[in-house]
């Protein structure tokens, strides 16, 4: 089962909404647990986990992977996302269970592959999640879109003009699939910005977040 670092309502009371965060390759949930805390503050009431990805990648200290990357091709990436669905899914599943919360009061919150794995999964869950954040990603497989979707939770897609690692053209080309498979969509870009999250992302985030389970 996957797991990571957590943290509690801010509120000091029983969770009313939950905030998984989703990790980029190469990095671990402490580097998206410093998201949340920024996040926070909008968000009281709300618990916070940011899991390690299933695999580690081989001789790098605390890096982790939901699939390994050697051709950035969009074949691999498909299957890489599928592979890893199913842990996913089921750690949504056991979170929400321990929260005594419904899907209704998830919020997905990804970061590069992050957000190809929260767009994936959230949008092939049964139960529809209350919205999905993906920074600096993209959505893998939207060909399969159309007959795999189970629900159409609201998203917001962060992306800097800038960026070197997942082309910022990606953002377009996933709002153009989810828009086409009435997923509601909103777009925040960063201009300059490389592959990273700025102030102004992480304000449009909080917002987001705000009104699906604030």
């Amino acid at each position: 089962m996957l797991d990571g670092p957590r943290l509690a309502t801010l509120s000091g009371t029983a969770p009313t909404g939950l905030v998984v965060l989703l990790h980029g390759y190469g990095s671990n949930g402490e580097d998206l647990i410093s998201l949340a805390r920024m996040i926070q503050p909008t968000l009281p009431d709300a618990a916070f986990v940011a899991p390690n990805a299933p695999s580690q990648i081989p001789h790098m200290a605390a890096a982790y992977q939901w699939w390994p990357i050697e051709t950035f091709s969009a074949a691999e990436h498909a299957a890489g996302a599928a592979a890893a669905a199913p842990a996913l899914d089921a750690f949504l599943t056991a979170e929400l269970e321990a929260a005594g919360l419904t899907g209704d009061r998830l919020l997905l919150v990804g970061f590069s592959q992050g957000t190809m794995m929260a767009l994936h999964v959230g949008l092939r869950r049964k139960e529809t999640v209350a919205g999905i954040v993906g920074i600096s990603g993209m959505l893998v497989a939207p060909d399969l879109l159309e007959a795999d979707i189970r629900s159409r939770p609201p998203v917001l897609l962060i992306h800097g003009t800038e960026d070197e690692v997942v082309p910022y053209r990606s953002m377009d080309l996933a709002s153009a699939a989810l828009t086409a498979a009435g997923v509601p969509v909103e777009m925040h870009v960063s201009p300059g910005l490389g592959h990273s999250v700025g102030q102004d992302g992480l304000e449009a985030a909080a917002a987001f977040a705000r009104t699906v389970i604030g």
